[in-house]
């Protein structure tokens, strides 16, 4: 009996083992796929991976090399540690927290080396208890700190390793007899990792937060001028009632744009730590790309409320039986949407090649112009009052989209401004102009500026 009992298992387990093996290879070629699209999206995570590694190795040369080991001791080790936290991907997170952590450990260190000499005046028995003292009226003043919105945004990180070096210097000031080597040992690996790690970030493959923003905020602006050029073709144009709009990518283009704003802050935070690179010179007004961002979420809710109601009317299956009324705002509402879109695209590119717009308020003139007229229709006499009502709601909504655009063709102009954008080529003219008759003045050239 136990002999076929153990031929069963047997059996049974060579008959489940090629599942396994197969499930195993299929889910390690599917894992395989994942990290390769990660890869393909986006290089840059790549090399940032490569860029911490070699970071990490060549802080520990001080480890390996004796010279450099004898000189800091096992302090070292807070170089490596260093490196592990303060490297981000962006060269802005990198100084942001770099330099938090160097400024941070700095003034802890100076202040716990007085807290532990003003503790030395009360003696052996004051002494714990003044540093005490200090260690709780410095740790809940800098915790309570950290509620000041504009110290939390940028600061949060440094008045962490405050807290964490000020009360490790001082709690091991009691019992360190060489408390200032040792204080010297800490900020000096520290300073040393930072600066591997600002090293390597900006001059290995470097990623520019501020340009990441500027790309962004670009690229939103080309969502929504996605969706409502899809919408002038697929349901205001000759398609309208042609076929259901359910599936159609351009629908999904906004949807991104709604939730941006924790990504262009945090972009913004770390561009205004960054220096100035390429295009981008020192100050920046990255400011403004929030205020941009903030109008293009402005017009995509506007939008969002268009989407919702246009699939309300196609899930009901509403249609209009006046032909001639519902062409008259197909048209104009078709207009509309493409014009707007236009601007849209026109803004994008403006950001995107750091140049004047010259088109987008011309595209947006004609698409008010386009709302103007849809107010003005008028009925035809066998409309019924829901045809009347479908289509000045769907008017209604897609003008609240085209005025939610006046903004941020405000807001792109101020950047123009204040980031100096260059001229579009066609949007100047040159030429020679004769001298006035018996003027001694040599010819000289007049420019046209047409905005």
């Amino acid at each position: 009996m136990d002999s076929a009992a153990g031929t069963n298992e047997k059996v049974g387990f060579n008959s489940w083992c090629p599942f396994l093996i197969s499930d195993s290879i299929q889910k390690l070629k599917e894992f395989a796929q994942k990290i390769r699209k990660i890869g393909k999206d986006d290089p840059r995570r790549v090399f940032h991976s490569l860029k911490v590694g070699l970071a990490l190795t060549l802080i520990s040369i001080f480890y390996y090399v004796n010279p450099l080991f004898h000189g800091l001791g096992t302090s070292t080790m807070w170089a490596v540690l260093t490196v592990v936290v303060v490297m981000e991907y962006t060269v802005g997170g990198t100084l942001s927290k770099g330099l938090n952590r160097a400024f941070a450990t700095l003034l802890a260190g100076a202040l716990g080396l007085g807290a532990h000499h003003l503790a030395a005046l009360a003696g052996d028995k004051g002494e714990p208890i003044l540093l005490g003292v200090f260690v709780f009226m410095l740790a809940a003043m800098a915790t309570f700190s950290r509620f000041v919105p504009q110290i939390k945004a940028r600061y949060d990180y440094g008045v962490t390793i405050f807290i964490l070096t000020f009360s490790l210097v001082a709690v091991s000031s009691y019992r360190v007899e060489e408390l200032i080597k040792l204080a010297h040992q800490r900020l000096s690996t520290v300073a040393i990792g930072v600066a591997t790690c600002l090293c390597t970030s900006m001059f290995v493959f470097p990623v520019w937060a501020g340009e990441d923003l500027h790309m962004l905020v670009a690229a939103n602006l080309d969502k929504l001028a996605c969706f409502l050029e899809g919408m002038g073709v697929e349901y205001f144009g000759e398609k309208m009632e042609s076929g259901s709009l359910e599936g159609k990518s351009f629908l999904q283009s906004y949807k991104t744009v709604l939730n941006s704003k924790a990504t262009e802050d945090s972009l913004a935070n770390f561009a205004r730590w960054e220096p100035g690179h390429g295009r981008f010179g020192f100050r920046h007004p990255w400011n403004q790309y929030l205020k941009i961002g903030a109008v293009t979420r402005t017009c995509a809710c506007s939008i969002e409320a268009l989407n919702a109601y246009i699939s309300t009317l196609q899930q009901s299956h509403q249609t209009t039986t006046d032909l001639e009324f519902k062409q008259k705002v197909q048209a104009a509402c078709a207009e509309m949407s493409k014009e707007t879109g236009k601007a849209l695209v026109e803004l994008a590119t403006s950001i995107r090649e750091m140049k004047w717009s010259s088109t987008a308020g011309k595209h947006l003139a004609m698409a008010t112009e386009a709302a103007c007229r849809v107010k003005a229709l008028v009925p035809a006499e066998n409309s019924t009052l829901l045809e009347v009502l479908v289509s000045a709601t769907t008017a209604s909504l897609l003008t609240e989209v085209v005025r939610c655009t006046n903004p941020i063709i405000a807001a792109v102009e101020e950047l123009s401004r204040l980031a100096e954008f260059k001229w579009p080529e066609h949007g100047r003219k040159a030429g020679a102009v004769k001298p006035i008759a018996g003027a001694e003045s040599p010819p000289h050239v007049v420019i046209v500026i047409e905005k």
